[in-house]
């Protein structure tokens, strides 16, 4: 099998189906997981992944991709929920770090617990030279949608400003992998300690995935760019 330059893992089906509109590529394979097709942007040949949703599928498609293609970079795309007041809808996350938060370990340290599975990435590269407007943060992610009644203490304990299902698991696996990992999620929907908007109104999620996975792929190749030159300069 030849190496991947840069695979692009997809969690959501939502987000997978944005994908596959935008570039109108058929499958070109399958894997225990989902589709997946490649193409050649700015010169790299880049694999498309459809990994599934939850921390299960984003670790075990994480793994598989590593070691089927043996990427010099892992790429993951998709969306998160924004805590109301903390960020706003729309806004891109360049995850700079993240934190599994639905771990408790009640016979021994929880916090040696938490930072077990905290995982940070190396996005120095980036620089300030950004594609669109990104905001560095820390994504908190848990298999569950998140509670409007757990907003108050992921906001004081971790400083949290949005939440996902995957992208712990992924960095986490890449980081063991000693695999490269660039995280960037947009903000499709907003939750407060009252209620979700997506919750109550489904189209508000699959506006949202609209509004925030077309911009991350118009820019992919200018995010590809950018780690090209940093891989050539090292």
């Amino acid at each position: 099998m030849r190496r991947a330059d840069v695979v692009v893992l997809i969690s959501a089906h939502a987000e997978w189906q944005v994908v596959t509109d935008f570039y109108s590529y058929p499958p070109q394979g399958q894997t225990p997981f989902g589709d997946f097709f490649e193409m050649e942007i700015e010169g790299l040949r880049v694999v498309f992944v459809y990994g599934g949703w939850g921390k299960i599928s984003a670790a075990a498609s994480a793994q598989y991709t590593i070691d089927r293609w043996q990427p010099r970079l892992l790429v993951n795309l998709g969306t998160c929920g924004g805590i109301a007041g903390q960020v706003q809808k729309g806004e891109i996350l360049l995850v700079e770090q993240t934190l599994i938060y639905d771990i408790l370990e009640q016979m021994g340290d929880p916090q040696e617990a938490l930072d077990f599975y905290t995982t940070s990435l190396d996005v120095t590269w980036v620089g300030e030279r950004a594609p669109l407007p990104v905001r560095r943060a820390r994504l908190l992610s848990a298999d569950h949608d998140l509670d409007p009644c757990e907003v108050p203490i992921l906001r004081e304990r971790f400083g949290a400003v949005a939440v996902d299902w995957e992208s712990g698991a992924i960095a986490w696996v890449a980081a063991r992998n000693c695999c490269p990992c660039l995280i960037l999620r947009g903000v499709s929907d907003l939750v407060d300690e009252h209620r979700g908007e997506a919750y109550v109104a489904f189209e508000v999620f699959q506006q949202g995935v609209e509004a925030v996975m077309r911009p991350l792929l118009v820019t992919l190749p200018t995010w590809l760019l950018l780690w090209a030159e940093k891989r050539l300069k090292d």
